[in-house]
């Protein structure tokens, strides 16, 4: 399950102990300006045993690349083999409001991640690239089980970074099993390495009842295509379709199409989509309940089932 990141920052104690010993993990969003994702992640493994708390995705030029081992290694800490750190580009918009962006992100991205990755594997670290100074830098308490280092990244430029220096990818919502098997194949099938996903979920008895709930959902993702949306194999088609007739015509497309999107429609459904990630390799997946916190306590049942399945 995903915190959203409209919760109360306080919600998220609660959230975890609820989620605690029934799903396997809580992902904490940082997205700017709204809460952030060490402290977030912090106060999730203070309160739990079990849960891996997943962080996506912290921007990589918002903080010194020692300052975000540091943290990683805290978090390590506070709950080892529970941890699962993302570092992404960032909004660039959001990092210009900053006066961080970088005029190469991917390069921005890769030095980063090179840099943190040698620093929570222990290694003294001195390097001096285009965005990243370090000199003789090395962590104290680093985890004795290292976590894998995502990317949260989309372009193939990006990818292929990715499959390069880091130990997985994060794929933005909406990520369905095609666009999984295109980033594996941009990343250029890397091994190990961990995919994590992130979604949308609403699962309802009568499944035109979440077609209805979801499609205006689904119309702002055909209004700017993303590439997750540009990898599903009915894509045209249903761009044409939306073309044509508009959002109503969403909830009427075929059942298939929405399974492939997302775990959308009955628990049936749902459970279809899931395992159809993980055919492809997928290890975690990040599921956004509705931004109403009463709502979203409620939807912890239909994620719990589908974890425990």
């Amino acid at each position: 399950m995903c915190f959203d990141r409209t919760f109360p920052a306080a919600a998220v104690v609660d959230v975890a102990r609820r989620l605690d010993h029934r799903v396997d993990q809580l992902w904490v969003i940082e997205d700017c300006f709204y809460t952030a994702g060490v402290s977030l992640a912090a106060s999730a493994l203070s309160v739990s045993e079990r849960l891996t708390v997943g962080i996506g995705i912290l921007p990589a030029v918002a903080r010194n690349p020692a300052i975000t081992a540091m943290e990683i290694a805290t978090l390590c800490g506070l709950g080892p083999g529970r941890v699962l750190p993302g570092i992404g580009h960032g909004v660039q918009s959001w990092m210009a409001q900053m006066g961080t962006r970088p005029r190469s992100p991917v390069r921005a991205l890769d030095e980063v991640m090179t840099a943190v990755g040698r620093l929570l594997a222990g290694e003294k670290v001195t390097t001096h690239g285009e965005y990243v100074h370090l000199d003789d830098v090395q962590l104290y308490h680093p985890p004795a089980d290292v976590p894998p280092l995502l990317a949260g990244v989309r372009g193939p430029k990006s990818m292929a970074m990715a499959g390069r220096v880091a130990g997985g990818v994060l794929l933005a919502e909406p990520a369905s099993p095609s666009y999984v098997r295109l980033a594996l194949e941009q990343a250029g099938h890397p091994s190990p390495f961990h995919v994590g996903v992130f979604s949308v979920v609403c699962i309802e008895p009568e499944r035109k009842d979440a077609y209805r709930a979801m499609a205006p959902w689904l119309a702002g993702l055909l209004d700017e295509p993303s590439a997750g949306v540009r990898a599903w194999p009915f894509v045209d088609e249903l761009l044409a379709r939306y073309t044509r007739h508009g959002v109503d015509s969403l909830v009427t497309m075929p059942r298939e199409w929405w399974t492939h999107i997302a775990p959308i429609g009955t628990a049936e459904d749902a459970l279809e989509h899931v395992e159809a990630l993980e055919a492809e390799g997928v290890e975690s997946i990040g599921m956004y309940p509705a931004r109403d916190l009463d709502i979203a306590l409620g939807q912890i049942d239909h994620i719990a089932a589908l974890a425990q399945r």
